[in-house]
């Protein structure tokens, strides 16, 4: 039976390679206001006690399966380095065999902002590139306000970020926010999102 070991390594976060097409841009938001608070020190306790879990892919490529949302943060902040645990190295697969496992393995998402599903080669190369779904970041939002649990089904919140998409119409996240996570919230308790991650009923 062959055993896989975990590495950790360090790597820059200009070469972490996205595995899904979007995030929460509120939430990256969030993120790095948690960071400009720590002092230096604080700083450099969390990136040591931090790893992005990774898959190492062709042309040895690090491609993370979570934690986009602060690893676009750290980016935006100029942070240089970060540090990953290697979960498997698959590097000697081609690139459609690649998807094709990691797609197995629910270690990527390959939809986009309006949540069509898209092409492997149409997610970002760079954690810089990842597109905002204001849909997840009310996910986000509804779930931080006790719509529903965390779950640790993979990639739970943008199954919610699509619930909440059929449902409530885009003008309304610009226009009031706040209005929008309440309707969030009412629509999450409701019996047709209990096929949902994380379902609490209803309120």
């Amino acid at each position: 039976m062959r055993i896989e070991h975990h590495t950790l390594i360090s790597a820059f976060v200009s070469d972490l390679s996205p595995t899904q097409c979007c995030v929460g841009y509120l939430e990256v938001q969030d993120k790095r206001a948690q960071w400009e608070r720590l002092s230096n020190r604080a700083r450099r306790t969390a990136l040591d006690q931090h790893y992005f879990p990774t898959i190492i892919g062709p042309d040895d490529r690090p491609f993370i399966i979570d934690h986009h949302h602060l690893a676009l943060a750290l980016h935006e902040v100029g942070q240089k380095t970060v540090q990953l645990m290697v979960l498997k190295r698959l590097n000697w697969l081609d690139l459609q065999t690649f998807w094709r496992l990691m797609e197995f393995h629910q270690w990527a998402h390959p939809f986009d902002q309006r949540g069509r599903r898209v092409a492997f080669t149409k997610i970002p190369a760079t954690v810089a590139q990842l597109i905002d779904d204001p849909y997840r970041s009310l996910a986000g939002s509804a779930r931080k306000a006790g719509a529903f649990a965390k779950d640790i089904t993979p990639f739970s919140e943008f199954l919610w970020a699509d619930f909440f998409r059929s449902k409530i119409a885009k003008p309304i996240l610009v226009k009031n926010w706040d209005g929008a996570v309440r309707i969030a919230v009412q629509l999450a308790g409701q019996a047709d999102a209990s096929y949902l991650p994380g379902w609490v009923g209803a309120f």
